[in-house]
């Protein structure tokens, strides 16, 4: 199948950052892979979107900040289950850029996420705690734009949040699988494509995308 694009559809690119990448803090397996499948969608689109996880030094999402705790453990806060990560994506340190060879110049907005100590950010659209959003829902719909199509990392986490958040917003959704990677936290990559397949999210490859 052929996907052909429109005025109404805009590129997500979440978080192909140095630290998500291979020797980065908290790299996701072949996370750099994403790259040049990236660079050589963008031109396709009109619209395009980066997010940026921006998180304080001390974040509550970060197990340093609890003593005793290990990195992938889950604790319970105030907006429910958290696993706690290794310190990444720190606002100002080399880890937090995006990687160098990322090549949009034409990108439109970026969006930074998990700058409030206190509660994590996966989705594009809403923090954690499932209320507070990011503004990026009222950009798109200014825009006129409905169709997103999500590449980046992690797919199990950060691509997953936002595409499902996107869906709940009233866009339709597509996932290019192969510009994502996953980072796999007790069998969560296969968990996210169920929910995917749930909530009537495509997935598609980038080949497909005339």
């Amino acid at each position: 199948m052929t996907i052909s694009m429109g005025d109404p559809d805009v590129f997500l690119v979440v978080d192909v950052q140095n630290d998500f990448c291979p020797g980065g803090n908290l790299a996701v397996p072949g996370g750099d892979a994403v790259v040049p499948v990236i660079n050589a969608l963008a031109p396709r689109f009109k619209h395009v979107v980066l997010t940026q996880d921006w998180h304080p030094a001390g974040h509550q999402s970060f197990a340093s900040s609890h003593p005793g705790r290990k990195a992938y453990e889950t604790i319970t806060v105030a907006y429910g289950p958290q696993i706690l990560w290794p310190d990444h994506c720190v606002q100002g340190t080399p880890g937090a850029e995006f990687r160098g060879d990322l090549d949009i110049p034409h990108a439109a907005l970026v969006i930074r996420k998990g700058f409030r100590p206190q509660i994590d950010s996966y989705s594009a659209l809403y923090e954690n705690d499932r209320t507070t959003p990011t503004g990026l829902a009222g950009y798109l719909r200014e825009r006129g734009l409905k169709r997103i199509f999500v590449a980046g990392l992690a797919l199990d986490f950060c691509v997953r949040y936002s595409a499902e958040d996107a869906k709940r917003e009233g866009f339709d959704v597509v996932v290019i699988e192969d510009a994502c990677r996953g980072i796999d936290v007790g069998g969560s990559v296969a968990t996210t494509l169920a929910a995917f397949a749930a909530l009537s999210i495509t997935t598609t490859a980038s080949s497909s995308i005339a």
